[in-house]
């Protein structure tokens, strides 16, 4: 008989056990949907990840299926006004910080600050700009990356196959336009809810 391939392991500083019923919910929300996980945990306790493409709402229902179901412990940053809802106190107790996008300035200094003062942090970013039309990836997940020193770690929704990409982590060089296209280039065959061209990189 085919056995199910068994849940990747974060490594023990990125886990966060929320009782079994979350464990349940999530890992039974990714069975029904037909969802499964290839790849591994990267060996870093710090690291930024990137989920890639963002096309619709429903990339956060599967993203937070698989923080439930892996036990993982997870920061990202969230325009603003979805804190400003009755899931504000969910929302945070998800790991989500509150960004307003029209403001830039501090945000890459506060989340290099938030890697020095902890010893293990999995920070989760879409680098692209919005969910509709052209996809535009912005490079702020670089250089928290780079001015951080951690590695990036890019994670696929493919929503043809349903499979959760889970890549080799990518050490950035500091050179934003050699790094880029090859970062972009690993997402060429994940297929998000929603098919759409790629622009190219914005700031």
């Amino acid at each position: 008989m085919h056995q199910p391939t068994p849940y990747p392991v974060p490594i023990e500083a990125l886990r966060q056990p929320r009782g079994w019923l979350w464990r349940a919910l999530g890992r039974a929300y990714l069975r029904l949907g037909g969802w499964r996980i290839e790849g591994a945990f990267p060996e870093d306790p710090k690291f930024t990840t990137i989920v890639a493409p963002h096309t619709s709402n429903w990339d956060f229902v599967v993203g937070v299926a698989v923080v439930f179901a892996l036990e993982l412990r997870v920061s990202w940053l969230g325009k603003h006004s979805l804190f400003q809802t009755p899931l504000r106190r969910f929302f945070l107790w998800l790991g989500g910080i509150p960004v307003n996008r029209q403001v830039r300035h501090g945000v890459v200094d506060a989340c290099v600050k938030a890697f020095e003062g902890v010893p293990a942090l999995l920070l989760a970013l879409a680098p692209e700009g919005t969910r509709k039309g052209a996809s535009q990836w912005r490079s702020g997940f670089y250089w928290i990356a780079t001015a951080a020193d951690v590695p990036i770690w890019p994670v696929g929704f493919d929503f043809r196959d349903h499979v959760i990409r889970l890549m080799p982590v990518f050490h950035p060089t500091g050179n934003l336009e050699t790094d880029l296209p090859l970062i972009q280039a690993l997402f060429d065959r994940v297929h998000g809810l929603r098919e759409r061209p790629l622009e190219a990189p914005g700031s």
